[in-house]
């Protein structure tokens, strides 16, 4: 059974809980798993059992399953039913587009004419008689034919709302006639018992078609200093299994990341570079081909019944067709199982280097090279004084110190390799060769990833920045496998929340209802859609930004119609300073605000002020206003803020305003002076 699953960014990791009896052979058999499941991803373990059981190796098998027509569902035996009947009348349409041709194609034809008979008289009441039967045959056809097409119409629409209905079921109704499952193969060990002992085994593997989005609800009542932060996440899973009564956690970290660190490897100077490491891989013994001599000499084999047999001739048995190589490999390279390691390459002689077909080169197979670094001249070899100068001045192309063969990897991984029998190919016969792997994954998280996210939502790794949160769910949940959307409730954050109104008369004369919301948590709350509930009734849903640990935020609910805002501007433009040396520029704001709530409120109201990049410029500002203590693109440097208590049904008035003191020889070009 699926005992819990952990979705992460993209992906998720399941673990299943099995309890079986101990095999005598140490070979068991778990059926049920999906068949999206990433195969390098398999782990087992026993978690309870006798000391010393171990698992020492799963792998994975591919069953198809035949199922009765009685054992499917209702709904899949008509859909069945439909496509069979929506077959049968496109036959019988067929025919009858057969039968019409074939009628238009009826034609008088006259008998021939000797030479020496004179001319007959075409009889008219056959040709008419013919062209009557024509008519009322093809008035008759083409009637049956257009019922057919009416038939076929609906016989199609039938079928395509069946369907629309099957592919809407969970995998556990959803069953097909030949159904393909996943098997794992578990190879135990442990101390041997008389009596059959009971395990419990868990399985994990990872599923990439599952992912998350983060969503809240804000509970808030007027008056009070805190609120309540329900977190939830939409959750949507497309791998083949439904997940029921199942422990759910939900992680911002990637599922597939790098775990290795960066090798810093020497320096060398020189041609002369390291030997790889040997892989474990040899050439086949000598003389494999003399076992199958006294096979070879008793004759071919009797032929077995082949369908596929060619009329007049034998039948040819259909080779079983082999998994194509990431990279082609000689014939003459197998793979042996617990190969001993190669000894390091010897130096050779000049000219002895072969390079043999396929790609591969062997350790005794080393070609050589002159130079700083390279193997030196054989004892006794003489040369010339040109060719002493030639190897001097123009030495040999650098080539790489031969290795052993790297053959394609699926050749190491022993487990899945099979022995090739006699009635294979001569050069492949008695080599070990990989075998069909089961299908896994189809990738249906392909899409799911075009899946539409709800609104304001963001991907958690979006969200998340630099860090990584998991969120476990407080009871199990279910989630169908239909790639739709479904709400999870995780748990409740306590936050604290205090309403505030915030107000910029010069761009709008409106005051905006805010909640200003601090996390005083260790949990992070990520970017999402929240519904803001204040007094138990539904406002509305907002976008809420991302609040970290101690983080502090605010978030707009709309615009509060009973708080007003009026703003009044006044310019004054006069001379000052000794001999009118300057021109003053007086600006001079009002804004009145009203409170019509029954309830005390707080207003921030926002202004900003001028900003000069001339020295010679001067900008004086009345007091009682104050910069951002932390710009940002809502509160650049230049805003000015104020903060004013209303009581209920109170009114204030705030003074504000800048001068503008620009000198004589300058002048203000373009821009509104007035504001």
């Amino acid at each position: 059974m699926l005992d819990s699953v952990v979705v992460h960014a993209a992906g998720a990791v399941c673990r299943r809980r099995a309890r079986a009896v101990l095999p005598p052979d140490g070979r068991l058999r778990l059926t049920g798993l999906p068949d999206t499941l990433d195969a390098h991803s398999l782990r087992a373990r026993v978690l309870a059992g006798p000391a010393g059981t171990a698992v020492t190796e799963a792998r994975l098998e591919a069953v198809a399953e035949l199922r009765e027509p009685s054992e499917l569902p209702g709904l899949r035996r008509r859909l069945d039913a439909a496509e069979e009947h929506a077959e049968a009348l496109r036959e019988r349409h067929r025919l009858v587009q057969d039968a019409i041709a074939q009628t238009s194609g009826l034609r008088a034809v006259p008998p021939p004419r000797h030479r020496d008979e004179p001319l007959r008289r075409t009889p008219a009441d056959a040709w008419l008689e013919l062209a009557e039967f024509v008519d009322e045959r093809l008035t008759a056809l083409h009637e049956r034919a257009g019922r057919l097409a009416h038939e076929i119409e609906l016989a199609d629409h039938e079928t395509r709302v069946l369907g629309d209905q099957v592919a809407r079921l969970s995998p556990e109704e959803r069953h097909e006639t030949v159904q393909t499952t996943t098997t794992a193969l578990l190879t135990l060990t442990g101390p041997s018992q008389d009596t059959p002992t009971e395990l419990d085994i868990e399985l994990e593997y990872t599923v990439q078609a599952a992912r998350w989005v983060p969503s809240y609800r804000l509970s808030y009542r007027q008056g009070a200093d805190t609120g309540r932060l329900l977190l939830r996440a939409s959750v949507a899973q497309q791998t083949g299994e439904d997940w029921t009564g199942v422990r759910l956690a939900l992680s911002t970290a990637d599922l597939d990341r790098r775990t290795d660190l960066p090798k810093l490897r020497s320096l060398r100077i020189g041609r002369s570079q390291p030997a790889p490491p040997p892989s474990g891989w040899r050439e086949p013994p000598p003389g494999l081909a003399d076992l199958f001599t006294g096979y070879d000499a008793a004759g071919p084999r009797p032929a077995p019944f082949n369908p596929g047999r060619v009329p007049g001739g034998s039948a040819r048995p259909v080779p079983a067709a082999e998994p194509r190589l990431a990279a082609p490999v000689s014939p003459t390279v197998t793979a042996v199982p617990l190969p001993p390691p190669l000894a390091a390459p010897a130096p050779q002689v000049p000219g002895s280097a072969r390079v043999r077909a396929g790609g591969l080169r062997s350790a005794d197979e080393a070609p050589a090279f002159a130079g700083y670094g390279g193997p030196p001249p054989a004892p006794g070899a003489s040369f010339s004084a040109e060719e002493s100068l030639a190897r001097f001045e123009a030495p040999a192309p650098f080539t790489p110190p031969p290795g052993p063969p790297v053959p394609d990897e699926r050749l190491l991984d022993y487990p899945a390799l099979k022995l090739v029998g006699p009635d294979s190919a001569a050069d492949r016969r008695g080599t070990l060769r990989p075998q069909a792997r089961p299908r896994t994954a189809t990738h249906p998280a392909t899409g799911l990833q075009r899946l539409p996210l709800p609104h304001h939502a963001v991907p958690p790794r979006v969200s998340a920045g630099s860090f990584d949160h998991r969120f476990d769910t407080v009871a199990p949940a279910d989630l169908p496998s239909d790639a739709t959307w479904h709400t999870v409730t995780i748990g409740a954050i306590p936050v604290s929340v205090s309403p505030e109104y915030v107000t910029v008369p010069a761009v709008e004369e409106r005051v905006y209802a805010t909640l200003v919301i601090t996390n005083a948590t260790a949990r992070a709350v990520l970017a999402g859609p929240v519904e803001v509930t204040v007094d138990d009734e539904f406002l509305l849903t907002a976008a809420l930004p991302t609040l970290a640990p101690g983080g502090v935020r605010r978030l707009g609910i709309g615009v509060a119609e009973s708080v007003e805002v009026t703003r009044r501007t006044e310019l004054r433009e006069s001379t000052a300073g000794m001999l009118n040396s300057s021109t003053v520029l007086d600006h001079r704001v009002r804004v009145e605000l009203a409170n019509r709530l029954g309830r005390p409120v707080t207003v921030e109201v926002r202004e900003r002020v001028p900003v000069s990049s001339d020295a010679d410029i001067r900008i004086e500002e009345r007091p009682g206003w104050h910069a951002p203590d932390e710009p940002s693109t809502e509160c650049p440097p230049s805003t000015r803020l104020r903060r004013v208590e209303l009581p209920p049904g109170g009114r204030a008035e705030l003074d504000g305003g800048y001068q503008i003191r620009i000198p004589a020889g300058k002048a203000i070009v373009g821009g509104n002076r007035r504001n």
